[in-house]
């Protein structure tokens, strides 16, 4: 399920978030920009709209595609302790999460990408200083995804603390926790690799467009 994990999700966890039929699928785009295939060529047919741009992750889709090159999904099977610090909370306001998404994880984040799964975060006064929740799922896996902080509060483990016990969480629940990171962040993949976090694969990444 992992080498193919838009595929997974929309067929089990977000099934009813799917649109299409046949060997493609898609999320709405106001809930994220992604696409999938059973397998490598099917087309896309009319899922992707003229002049949008939609991402696929694993099996490419037929059609006009730019190779983004790879990307690397890594794995947690052995959880990190979580590191003392500020409170973490489940994040229930949906304008906070858009705007630190907006200031530091832009791409991929759309107005209802939270519905995907659970946000938590640590606050500071009114301000969402950091965050990290879950968006791509399929039986024994959850993805995490937007692990980030505000830019005025970088270096004091945050993000850290809020990856761990997200984490941590998951792994309670019975299931595996695993995410995307650009090869090019080293910073990003040197911190999920101290807190227990592997490379599994360096997975295809295309953006995909219909003129």
């Amino acid at each position: 399920m992992l080498d193919n994990p838009l595929w997974a999700s929309l067929t089990t966890l977000h099934r009813a978030l799917a649109l299409g039929s046949g060997a493609a699928l898609r999320y709405p785009a106001d809930v994220a920009p992604f696409v999938a295939v059973a397998r490598a060529g099917a087309p896309p047919g009319e899922l992707v709209a003229p002049g949008e741009t939609v991402y696929a992750i694993g099996p490419r889709p037929a059609g006009e595609l730019e190779d983004l090159g790879a990307i690397v999904q890594m794995v947690c099977e052995a959880p990190a302790a979580v590191p003392h610090g500020p409170p973490i909370v489940p994040l229930e306001r949906t304008a906070d999460v858009i705007a630190l998404a907006a200031l530091v994880y832009p791409h991929y984040f759309r107005p209802r990408t939270a519905e995907l799964g659970r946000y938590f975060g640590i606050y500071e006064g009114d301000t969402l200083v950091a965050m990290a929740g879950e968006r791509m799922g399929m039986p024994g896996y959850r993805e995490i995804s937007a692990v980030c902080t505000h830019p005025d509060h970088v270096g004091r483990g945050l993000a850290r603390r809020v990856l761990t016990a997200l984490t941590a969480d998951i792994a309670a629940r019975g299931d595996t926790a695993f995410l995307h990171v650009s090869p090019n962040n080293a910073r990003a993949i040197a911190l999920y690799e101290q807190n227990g976090y592997r490379t599994r694969i360096a997975i295809s990444f295309a953006a995909v467009r219909r003129p």
